[in-house]
């Protein structure tokens, strides 16, 4: 196993009402003025931002308030955000809704503490510093931003979709009320799932020797996942099954399944942010469209890890090589991708890529030949450039 760091200073309120302490919590912070940042407008249209105001109010806690979130956050708003807190002279960012507004929030918070462009964090030009705290009301799970040290941003300029990690950025406090997933359509929750899947097995499939324990949760945490995604699909106010996917999605991501990996693989993540960022597809969607080919494209390099979860997670009878188990996994993953109605192609999202745009891809994703990406196969940009083709 791999020497590992696990830090986790989040502060999860879960369960049913448990929005109605969102003005406690924030009083506990300590903060003059709060900004209230949201999405495009479902907060608003089921009453949950009034609630949230209200119960600020109560506290007599002043704030105001910046929505327009969409999925894939831009950095043009996070811009808006940055300008918005140092004139109100905002101390405390409070994120309402799934990950965009979280990841959105962080990056506020960031740049309103950096005297430069907070886009030079995603870049990887510098590393903050210092950054204004975040609480968090979770809409949606899926990203699991609300407890891990990550954030993703959209910079139009290119379209170019980069990720951030700074543990300045984890949330002081989690509201977590598995009651207010319950209105998301179908095509979401499915995609929410799938990106929770995700994040754990980025970081089971890796070259490291792996602890037992780690594998022992991440198994679980992904049959748990698939058991409840599948309830969701036929029964969506299902409290249960949503409290199993929301609490999993936090665990999914914040480190705990990566425990003794040595960081995983990610590869995929890269693949579909350029999607994310040329397109603007889901972000679990992308994912399982691009999972396959680029798990059928490793597969020789760590056959033995493919074979594991082939049968500790989809059931497969491991009667034959590790090569051909695992293959049998990846299909076996393909087919519960199905059954969510989530892509297995590119194309099944409606999206036909032409040479140029695969050529565009690779060279955005391996940052213009100038990294690899992964570590099952450390991906060229050229690999990078026959999975998308693969993934059509």
């Amino acid at each position: 196993m791999e020497n590992f760091q696990y830090y986790t200073p989040t502060k999860v309120i879960f369960g049913k009402g448990s929005e109605k302490q969102v003005g406690k919590l924030v009083r506990q912070q300590g903060c003059g003025k709060v900004l209230v940042h949201y999405g495009s407008g479902s907060v608003v249209r089921c009453g949950l931002l009034n609630r949230i105001c209200a119960s600020l109010d109560r506290e007599e806690i002043p704030y105001t308030t910046l929505g327009g979130v969409v999925p894939n956050p831009r950095l043009s708003l996070v811009y808006q955000g940055i300008d918005l807190c140092r004139r109100e002279k905002i101390d405390f960012i409070l994120a309402v809704g799934g990950g965009s507004v979280i990841d959105s929030a962080k990056a506020i918070g960031y740049g309103v503490k950096y005297d430069g462009d907070v886009w030079d964090f995603y870049s990887g030009k510098q590393q903050a510093e210092d950054s204004i705290p975040v609480g968090v009301v979770l809409t949606i799970s899926a990203a699991g931003s609300e407890m891990s040290d990550s954030s993703v941003i959209t910079n139009e300029d290119g379209w170019l979709k980069r990720g951030y990690s700074s543990d300045l950025g984890r949330a002081r406090f989690a509201v977590m009320n598995p009651e207010l997933t319950m209105t998301l359509p179908k095509y979401q929750t499915a995609s929410g799932c799938v990106d929770i899947m995700m994040h754990t097995m980025e970081r089971y499939f890796n070259r490291s020797e792996n602890m037992e324990l780690t594998d022992g949760i991440s198994e679980h945490l992904l049959r748990t996942v698939m058991k409840n995604a599948k309830i969701l699909m036929k029964e969506p106010d299902n409290y249960n099954a949503r409290a199993e996917v929301m609490w999993a999605g936090s665990l999914s991501h914040n480190g705990l399944t990566g425990c003794g990996t040595g960081g995983g693989d990610w590869a995929c993540h890269q693949l579909e942010h350029e999607l994310g960022g040329m397109f603007d597809v889901a972000h679990g969607a992308g994912l399982a469209a691009v999972w396959g080919s680029w798990a059928r494209y490793v597969l020789p390099e760590g056959a033995a890890r493919f074979a594991q979860f082939a049968v500790n997670v989809m059931g497969v009878d491991p009667k034959e090589s590790d090569e051909a188990t695992g293959l049998k996994g990846i299909e076996a993953m393909e087919m519960f991708y199905r059954t969510l109605e989530m892509p297995v192609k590119i194309s099944d999202m409606g999206i036909l890529l032409t040479e140029e745009q695969m050529n565009e891809l690779a060279d955005k994703c391996s940052h213009f030949r100038k990294r690899t990406v992964g570590c099952v196969k450390r991906l060229t940009r050229d690999d990078v450039y026959q999975i998308y083709r693969n993934a059509r």
